[in-house]
């Protein structure tokens, strides 16, 4: 996504950013030229360490708990809203909190128990640097919000509630008059899709750029919640581990830097983003938990064959300690993926969302680990099995189904989404789009797909899939043939237990049902259609959307 919105930058205006968005923005951050400095340094005000840039930006730090209570930019406060600082997690309490200057930079280091915390200020930038080091449990979440106060950046997007007044769910989704949606979760963005989330004035831009994310759960697709904006005042967040739709166990040890930048209206500077972020002069600051570039490996791969061009392409690298992703080249598969924590791990090829490839591989220490060309099985990728009839194609998302862009910043009763109730005819060219992305046990549960058979299909056993990507109260599907033939009702997979479907995400765990249908349910007359209806089992959830229910990922029946 473009790091504009397409129009003029006005006082309404927000920024989700990429990488490729602020090529032209002027730089703020390690390559800028260095502004005047005269007045770099710190203080003690009694109750705050009090940080001065040299720059634009002066930033205090409570010496009782570590929340930052200040940030003034060129004059202007625009840290707190509701009596509330700007912290890890919801605050931590009483810490222990030490200042030290080194050379050009400043940094307040904060210790409560077994969590260390780190702010640091480069003389002359208009930039708050931030490291967490979690060693465990202790501390509920690993998410670090800034407060801003109200009116200083206004919004109507799909993850703002300033205008949204009425609540349609769990206190934290909200409905307009016009019966558009909108929550704090609607950021539309998968963590591989962005490198700075914030809002700009167009004179003034306030951000988060984000870390490189190793230490978070969730990997490339993770989606959650990434600033919010209502009429007591706004947050950016950077989350590692939020418990809500969590794929994977939490990860532990230092996470950073992610930057609080402010600009003049525009990006912030792409040498902040992660992949790009270079700290060398942080190696010496003894940050607990850091590794500097030279304690680290890349992993670089040749090329990958088997793919499916339509497609785009996703490696990534995962164990127990860390996370890490690259793209692939559309060309031909190459990928190159630095700053790797060295270590044995999992290296996962995806197409899409799907993982199609799984292989292992070490990473040494200020080596490059070099790849042959993988090679993609193609029985790895659902897509190439033949099949009688197809609804979407196999890429791990739901994307081309009925509603699934919207349900990335919208609630699924949104005006704007279409029936989710209504049947599917193959062979009528909108089988694809006809179809909801998401069922229900108590919206839609039913949905019929008819289809017909020649003679020799429908004298054999055919085998029927249905692809998944998430669920809600282990909502799963369970099939009725021509009123027939009914499957047993499958046993749950392994799926995150939070809320999903009405919080903008599809992204779990994907999975594949299959069925056997024997040759006795089909119909033996070749000009009538057969009925295939697609149910939701479960006896969790409640009613409406938050009944059981299901993402899905394509359906097939196999030749």
């Amino acid at each position: 996504m473009s790091g504009t919105t397409g129009r003029p930058l006005g006082r309404r205006t927000f920024v989700l950013g990429s990488a490729a968005a602020a090529g032209t923005a002027a730089l703020t951050g390690p390559l800028a030229e260095t502004a005047s400095a005269a007045s770099f340094g710190w203080s003690d005000d009694g109750s705050n360490y009090v940080v001065d840039t040299g720059a634009s930006l002066v930033f205090k730090v409570s010496k009782t708990d570590g929340d930052l209570t200040s940030l003034v930019y060129k004059g202007t406060e625009y840290q707190g809203y509701g009596g509330k600082n700007s912290h890890v997690e919801s605050g931590l309490g009483t810490s222990t909190v030490t200042i030290a200057q080194s050379g050009s930079t400043i940094l307040v280091s904060v210790t409560y128990g077994t969590l260390k915390h780190y702010y640091a200020a480069r003389s002359g930038e208009n930039n708050v640097y931030l490291w967490t080091n979690k060693a465990d449990s202790s501390v509920t979440a690993t998410r670090y919000i800034v407060r801003v106060k109200a009116g200083l950046f206004l919004n109507d997007e799909p993850d703002s509630y300033t205008y949204a007044p009425t609540v349609i769910e769990s206190a934290d989704v909200f409905e307009k008059s016009d019966g558009q949606t909108r929550a704090k979760h609607y950021s539309k963005l998968r963590v591989m899709d962005y490198s700075y989330i914030g809002w700009t004035t167009g004179a003034v831009g306030l951000w988060i750029v984000r870390s490189n994310h190793e230490k978070a759960s969730g990997g490339p697709f993770y989606r959650s919640l990434l600033r919010h904006q209502s009429a007591d005042g706004g947050g950016l967040y950077e989350i590692l581990y939020y418990g809500e739709n969590q794929t994977e166990s939490e990860r532990f040890g230092l996470q950073g830097p992610y930057v609080i930048a402010f600009t003049d209206g525009g990006a912030p500077s792409s040498s902040l983003y992660p992949g790009t972020l270079t700290t060398s002069w942080a190696d010496s600051l003894g940050i607990s938990g850091y590794v500097s570039a030279s304690g680290r490996g890349r992993v670089a791969g040749v090329g990958i064959s088997g793919r499916d061009t339509a497609y785009a392409y996703t490696v990534g690298l995962a164990n127990s300690a860390a996370q890490y992703w690259g793209s692939a080249r559309s060309s031909d598969g190459y990928f190159s993926i630095a700053g790797v924590l060295p270590g044995t791990y999992t290296l996962t090829v995806f197409k899409g969302e799907l993982a199609v490839y799984t292989g292992s591989v070490t990473v040494t220490a200020g080596t490059t680990t070099t790849l042959n060309t993988i090679a993609v099985p193609s029985s790895n990728d659902p897509s190439n099995a033949s099949a009688i009839w197809r609804i979407n194609n196999w890429d791990g998302t739901p994307g081309g189904f009925k509603n699934a862009d919207l349900m990335t910043y919208a609630h699924p009763s949104d005006v704007r989404a279409s029936s989710w109730t209504g049947n599917v005819v193959i062979g009528s060219g909108t089988e694809t789009s006809a179809f909801p992305c998401y069922l229900w046990k108590d919206v839609n549960s039913g949905i019929i797909v008819y289809f017909k058979l020649t003679a020799a299909q429908a004298a054999a056993a055919h085998t029927l899939r249905i692809g998944v990507t998430t669920a809600y109260a282990n909502g799963r599907p369970q099939v009725v043939v021509n009123d027939t033939w009914t499957s047993a009702v499958p046993s749950p997979p392994t799926q995150p237990s939070t809320r999903s479907l009405t919080v903008g995400s599809y992204r779990g765990n994907n999975y594949t049902f299959s069925y056997s249908v024997p040759a006795s349910a089909w119909l033996t007359d070749t000009s009538a259609y057969n009925t295939l209806k697609i149910y939701v089992a479960s006896g969790s959830g409640t009613t409406s959307f938050l009944s059981a229910g299901t993402a899905i990922d394509a359906i097939d029946l196999l030749a």
